[in-house]
This record gives C-alpha cells, sequence and structure tokens, in this order.
C-alpha cells in the first residue's frame, strides 16, 4: 500500500503495534486465551455505553432535557450505530484486519466518552454520542467473526464468553460510575470512567495484533463480484432475515430498558446514584449467569428452544416489574430479567453464524446488528412520547409489547436443516 493511500496510516500503526509487541510480550495468546480478551474488549465497548446511560439522568437535569430529548440523545447513538453498518461488515471481511477494528472501535468510543461533558451543549453530545454509538457497531462485525472463525466447534460458548463481557461492562460500569457521581460533577464521571477502556485496547492491540484469524485468502472468493453475489444470497434467506427481525425486536426493547429503567429508579422510585448502579448491576449480574450456560447449551440442543425460552420470560417480567416497589424486591425482579434477557443474546448471535457462511462472518454480523440498530432508533423516542404522555410506568407496557412481538416473529423463524435449528 503506498503511503498516499487511505488507510495506509492506519495500517502503519499497526506495524508499529505488532513491533512494540514483539519486543515487550514474550508470548502469544492460545487456548481460551483470545476469546477472554476479547470477551474483555466487548466488556470495555458495553462499559463506555453503560456509563452514558447512568450519566443520562444526570445530563437531563444539568440541561433541563425533556424525555423526548433524553430519548433522541439515545436515538441518535442507534442511528449511528445503524450508519456504521453501511461498512464496517464488508470492510471488516475484506481486510481480515478484525483485531485492528476492534482496537480503533476502543480508542475512538473512550475519547469520547472522556471529551462527553466538555462541550457543555445538547449538540455536543449528540456529536459524541453519535461517535460512541459508531464505534460500537464497528467493534461487532469484528469480534464475533473473530470468534466465530477461532472456534468453529465451540461457536456457542465462545460467543457466549463475548456476551458475558458485555454483561461484566453493562455491570460494573453503571456501579462505578454512580460511586464517581457521588462526589463528582458527571464531566469528570465521565472522563474518570474512560481510563480503563483505553487500557484494555492497549491489551488488545500488544496480545492479538498479530493474530489473522478469520482473514481471507486468496482462495476464499472474496473478490468484490463474489463478495457481492455470496452476500445477496444471504440477505434473501428467509432465515437469516426473520432472524435479523426477532433479534431487532428483541433489542429495541432491551435498550428501551437501559434508558428508561434509570429514568424510572431516579424519578418515581428516587434512587439516588449508588442505588441506581447497584440495581442495573443486578440486571447484568443475571446475564452473567445466565450467558455461558444459555451459550454452552445452545451447542447441544440447539439455539432455538433457548431463545424461546428466554423471550417468554422477558415479556412476563418486565410487565411485572412495575407492580413491584422500590427496595430489595425491585433488585430481584430485574435480576431476573437480567437473566431472561441476556442469556439470549449469544444464542441469536451463534445462530446466525451458524446459518452464513463463515467468510461472510463479517457481513452477517453487520446485518443483524444494523437491523438492531434501525429498530432501536424508534424505542427511546416513542417511548419518551408514552413517557411525557403517560408517565414512565407505561413505558415497560410498550416494552413488554415489542418482547412479545419478538416472540412471534421467532415462532414465525423457518426450520433449517442445521444444528441451529434443533
Amino acid at each position: 500500500m503506498a503511503p498516499g493511500e487511505p488507510g495506509a496510516v492506519l495500517f502503519a500503526g499497526q506495524r508499529m503495534i505488532e513491533g512494540a509487541r514483539d519486543h515487550i510480550v514474550p508470548f502469544r495468546l492460545a487456548g481460551h486465551g483470545p476469546v477472554a480478551l476479547i470477551g474483555l474488549g466487548h466488556a470495555a465497548t458495553h462499559w463506555v455505553a453503560a456509563t452514558f446511560y447512568i450519566l443520562l439522568p444526570f445530563i437531563n437535569r444539568d440541561l433541563g432535557l425533556s424525555y423526548v430529548q433524553a430519548g433522541a440523545l439515545v436515538s441518535v447513538f442507534h442511528i449511528a450505530a445503524l450508519g456504521a453498518n453501511f461498512g464496517s461488515g464488508p470492510v471488516v471481511d475484506m481486510t481480515g484486519r478484525r483485531v485492528l477494528f476492534q482496537v480503533l472501535a476502543l480508542v475512538i468510543g473512550a475519547v469520547a466518552l472522556a471529551v462527553l461533558g466538555a462541550g457543555g451543549s445538547f449538540a455536543w453530545l449528540v456529536l459524541l454520542v453519535a461517535l460512541i454509538g459508531a464505534t460500537n457497531n464497528l467493534w461487532h462485525p469484528a469480534a464475533i467473526s473473530y470468534l466465530s472463525a477461532r472456534y468453529p466447534d465451540n461457536r456457542g460458548y465462545a460467543l457466549s464468553i463475548h456476551a458475558l463481557g458485555a454483561n461484566l461492562g453493562d455491570a460494573i460500569a453503571p456501579l462505578a460510575a454512580g460511586l464517581l457521581l457521588a462526589w463528582m460533577s458527571w464531566p469528570l464521571a465521565a472522563a474518570a470512567n474512560a481510563t480503563p477502556v483505553l487500557l484494555v485496547a492497549l491489551a488488545l492491540a500488544l496480545l492479538l495484533s498479530g493474530d489473522r484469524t478469520g482473514a481471507p485468502r486468496p482462495s476464499a472468493g472474496l473478490a468484490i463480484g463474489d463478495y457481492g453475489r455470496t452476500l445477496i444470497r444471504v440477505v434473501r434467506d428467509r432465515a437469516v432475515l426473520g432472524l435479523c427481525v426477532m433479534a431487532g425486536l428483541r433489542t429495541m426493547a432491551q435498550n428501551g430498558l437501559l434508558v428508561f429503567l434509570p429514568l424510572y429508579l431516579a424519578d418515581v422510585l428516587g434512587a439516588g446514584p449508588v442505588a441506581m448502579g447497584i440495581a442495573l448491576m443486578a440486571m447484568q449480574g443475571g446475564g452473567i449467569i445466565a450467558a455461558p450456560v444459555a451459550g454452552a447449551l445452545s451447542d447441544r440442543i440447539g439455539r432455538r428452544p433457548i431463545v424461546m425460552a428466554g423471550l417468554g420470560a422477558s415479556t412476563v417480567i418486565i410487565a411485572v416489574l412495575t407492580l413491584l416497589g422500590g427496595g430489595p424486591a425491585y433488585v430481584a425482579g430485574v435480576a431476573m430479567l437480567g437473566f431472561a434477557l441476556y442469556a439470549i443474546r449469544p444464542v441469536v448471535h451463534s445462530w446466525m453464524m451458524d446459518l452464513t457462511p463463515a467468510e461472510m462472518g463479517g457481513s452477517a454480523t453487520s446485518l443483524m446488528f444494523g437491523t438492531q440498530a434501525a429498530l432501536s432508533t424508534i424505542a427511546p423516542v416513542l417511548g419518551g412520547l408514552v413517557a411525557d404522555a403517560w408517565g414512565l410506568p407505561a413505558v415497560f407496557y410498550l416494552l413488554a409489547a415489542i418482547m412479545l412481538a419478538a416472540n412471534v416473529a421467532a415462532v414465525m423463524l423457518p426450520g433449517a436443516a442445521r444444528r441451529s435449528a434443533a
């Protein structure tokens, strides 16, 4: 690649990192090392987003935003994520630079979080939240296709560790941010919470930057024409499209919860920042327990039964949350919701990888996450309209209805001859 060509700087930077790794780190990760490290990286991406969600009520009060404006901020996150999908998957598949794109996602997301409060205006927040949303979907095609290619016989387990990382980030970040918010302003708390993400990015760059697992080979047929024809076949697959719709509806409800649960805790139950962090950590704690079990079990009995059970339980629990008061009962209900809701996530990702060619893993992931991002842009604003008109409890009934629609979409998924349909 000539020095003036686009991307030359990035590739030169990667070569520098690889040289530093060879001198500083005299070993290579093997066995479970890569999946553990990428799971930690996934935790870091969710750490950034979860920090933003816990900051949102304080941003809302500081800037005097309405619930619709707060929801619009989150919609910006998902719109940016949707936009990133148009290029991230194909670029990952055709370049094979899976680790490089993971590192870039972490660095850009961390920097955006660190300067979130520097501008002091709604327009500045929109710009930074858009960057965070874009890097969120820069991570997934690279990481999921990497793990799928590296662990083809234990895909459900590997992706469950990846999902467990997300739950760890979502669980610890709100508590860490809540503790920081108890004694500093939200802009300072945002900057402090960005530091661990940069450290994880450095670890990934040093330990995995030379690993090109899943990179395209000359015989893989990933010339632009062949790539386009393969992509068309994937997009026309009814099972793939149905799975994307189901995953999109499930994620739409999940992201609605991430927006309105902190607002409900703060404005209806009167919870302080530490109590909010504990409640949100409880929801993610349920996912930490459920994800590895569900992923490994789906490798044995199939993806469909796990997905159906998780969707059904999530629908019921979301509706019941409004009937619980504050305190331990509410925290227990939120933990049960996390157990059911997050058990599904790695299984859905594994199902998609089962249905698509290995060399199209990044693009298939982009297709799924693009659908999720598109539907997730609707939930925050729609929920804000419902909250402004009928109150925050009504939003939970809306989210339960969306999850019920995900159940219907799952029931209508066509059977498949592969193990995913077991």
